[in-house]
């Protein structure tokens, strides 16, 4: 966990101006993803209280036709503790799946259920779409530092929290 003690950095002028200003863009884009979902779902995820990160799950979920949840939490970088929860309250709210693994009983295979995943595949083309676009843009290397990039910033971002202002 990173020391919170210190006093951070303040990002350069051009730091802000390269980097930093464009992340208010982002975090819009990000905020507004509830609005994109049918109202049945957004009753759904509101009322099972559903977060962000029971999304990213779904989303993983999409890649494949069913996963362990080990692999799931190795690809979303959470504790498997983290993962079993959160794929427990998809259960619950009858998003997903659990099943034993055919080839190791001692595995679970998570799967999104059939009448959720048409629902989950168009939410993720649609919410994909501009990231798809510009990176389509770039050249295989620039491609490859941008998501290097988004791989670093999110593990240095994944048990970070501020403490509030005073």
């Amino acid at each position: 966990m990173p020391d919170k003690t210190h006093t951070p950095r303040q990002p350069t002028a051009q730091e802000i101006t390269d980097l930093i200003g464009f992340l208010p863009l982002v975090a819009n884009f990000f905020d507004k993803a509830r609005t994109d979902m049918p109202a049945e779902y957004l009753e759904s995820f509101t009322a099972h209280r559903l977060t962000p990160r029971h999304g990213a799950v779904c989303v993983q979920l999409v890649a494949e036709e069913a996963i362990s949840v080990g692999e799931l939490a190795g690809r979303m970088g959470l504790a498997l503790s983290t993962v079993s929860e959160l794929v427990g309250d998809l259960d619950r709210a009858e998003w997903v799946q659990r099943r034993p693994d055919p080839a190791d009983r001692r595995r679970t295979l998570v799967s999104l259920l059939p009448h959720r995943r048409a629902h989950v595949e168009e939410f993720v083309a649609r919410r994909a779409e501009p990231l798809l676009a510009a990176v389509s843009t770039l050249t295989t290397e620039q491609r490859a530092g941008f998501q290097a990039g988004l791989q670093a910033w999110a593990h240095e971002i994944r048990n970070w929290r501020t403490e509030p202002l005073p």
